[in-house]
């Protein structure tokens, strides 16, 4: 006889590799383009994909442009950032504030 087994349930992410959520919000003002250039930009001087970064997102939120991402590390968040934040004036986006900076307790994948 047989045997089979059930798909395996949902992975929960260690939070050690996955430690922490970053919300970015560039002023109201932000369009598609500029972050579509801003990734292009990126991309063609071999900044993107940054060490770790573990996911990437962004979205419109009440009409708003929002970022947020999965850094294994302040320090990678950091080193990134300023490298980053030339290609953002550069290209005219201006954040509302720092971002904010959480802690992951768990994370959990399909």
């Amino acid at each position: 006889m047989a045997t089979t087994t059930s798909p395996q349930p949902t992975a929960s992410i260690d939070a050690q590799k996955a430690r922490l959520l970053v919300r970015f919000t560039p002023t109201s003002d932000m369009t598609n383009d500029q972050y579509d250039e801003t990734m292009r930009r990126l991309e063609k001087s071999g900044d993107w994909m940054p060490d770790g970064l573990e996911f990437h997102v962004a979205f419109r939120s009440a009409g708003d442009f929002r970022v947020s991402e999965i850094w294994d590390s302040r320090e990678q968040l950091d080193a990134f950032s300023d490298r980053l934040m030339p290609v953002l004036k550069d290209v005219g986006i201006e954040l509302s504030g720092q971002p904010e900076v959480l802690e992951i307790h768990n994370l959990v994948t399909r």
